[in-house]
């Protein structure tokens, strides 16, 4: 019943032609392309870790399809096992496509996730929102500018996600939050109209790239690392510029890895083996069912995160060796876009999601 009560409200608008995302591309090639390069273009077929976590989840209910495939026509079938995505289907392989997001009407805040409501359409040209003020009509579409749809077009799905347990799989926004700040940071002005024929001028628009965490010049904004050291201590602050945590999908890990360097060799380190090992310094959620330790946290009954929450500051003491003059302290924070307990549950051929990634590093040296 809930499922369906989702799919009602999720599909409002689906009595108007569907409009694929390279007919875009027509209008607005620019932000085509850039879309293109986006997190948001992936779907359930080209995204792998998604896809083996969504399949280990539930091999029969596409249930992620709600946020990762939104504009499916078969939405109600997917989210309650009647259907298996179909590459042969665009409004499938679309992603998060073009055509929902500029339809959201506004959020419906519910419990286990905030729910989009979508506009209702006309059957022959449907009504998208934007954020310009005088934006012109298309052969395709009509164009209007919604403060609504501004400020909650991206937190239906980027705010918080509850598994049937009541168990927290997802959180990235806090109640009071809106769409605003998303766009402010992950959607920054670029030069160029938003519409290729551009007949008013215009010399901006938000890039559609959706910059996070992939992008390694955006992930070094987001935290900045200070480091004092004295004698044996050595104190290292955490500084979350952002207005969401540091950690939010339950796949990803974020740490340290502090080294102590003397004439090119490593003296001291915060881990051995792994960066687990230092638990003050390691960032992920953890879930439990019936007291064991569990990898996919569908059916969780207990979850746990350690994270840096929004603009928090945090300051971590350790214990080091004794510094000479020329010995130098190199701090580095790095992401695991699936962490290395992933490998429990699934096999991923992209090696890469594995790989830790540098977000920041500093160095101090020893005078």
């Amino acid at each position: 019943m809930r499922f369906f009560f989702i799919f009602l409200l999720f599909t409002i608008s689906i009595f108007s032609k569907y409009l694929d995302n390279h007919s875009c591309s027509e209008c607005h090639e620019k932000i085509y392309n850039e879309y293109q390069s986006s997190m948001h273009s992936k779907s359930y077929f080209t995204d792998e870790l998604h896809r083996k976590v969504a399949n280990k989840a539930d091999a029969k209910k596409y249930d992620c399809a709600v946020c990762h495939m939104p504009a499916a026509d078969n939405l109600q079938d997917l989210v309650t096992g009647r259907a298996r995505p179909d590459k042969n289907n665009v409004t499938q392989t679309d992603g998060v496509s073009c055509y929902y997001c500029h339809t959201i009407a506004y959020v419906k805040k519910a419990h286990y996730h905030n729910i989009n409501v979508l506009a209702k359409q006309n059957a022959n040209k449907p009504t998208f929102y934007g954020g310009l003020k005088n934006a012109e009509d298309s052969d395709k579409h009509y164009s209007l500018k919604n403060p609504i749809y501004a400020k909650n077009a991206c937190i239906g799905c980027h705010s918080f996600k509850l598994n049937d347990n009541n168990v927290t799989i997802f959180k990235a926004t806090a109640k009071n939050q809106d769409s605003l700040g998303c766009i402010k940071c992950h959607m920054p002005k670029v030069a160029g109209g938003v519409e290729k024929m551009n007949k008013r001028n215009r010399k901006m628009h938000l890039s559609h790239r959706f910059l996070g965490i992939h992008d390694a010049d955006f992930r070094k904004k987001g935290v900045d690392i200070n480091a004092t050291a004295a004698g044996k201590v050595l104190k290292v602050t955490l500084i979350n510029k952002m207005p969401h945590p540091l950690i939010i999908q339950p796949a990803r890990a974020k740490f340290l890895k502090i080294e102590v360097l003397r004439d090119g060799k490593t003296v001291w380190q915060n881990y051995k083996n792994s960066p687990k090992e230092d638990k003050r310094a390691y960032f992920a959620y953890s879930f439990i069912k019936d007291g064991k330790e569990i990898i996919v946290p569908s059916d969780a009954t207990a979850g746990f995160v350690h994270n840096l929450g929004a603009k928090e500051v945090k300051t971590l003491t350790y214990n080091i060796p004794v510094l000479k003059k020329g010995d130098k302290i190199k701090i580095s924070l790095y992401v695991q876009l699936a962490k290395s307990d992933c490998t429990k549950a699934i096999t991923l051929k992209d090696k890469l999601l594995l790989k830790p990634q540098l977000i920041k590093n500093v160095t101090i040296e020893v005078n």
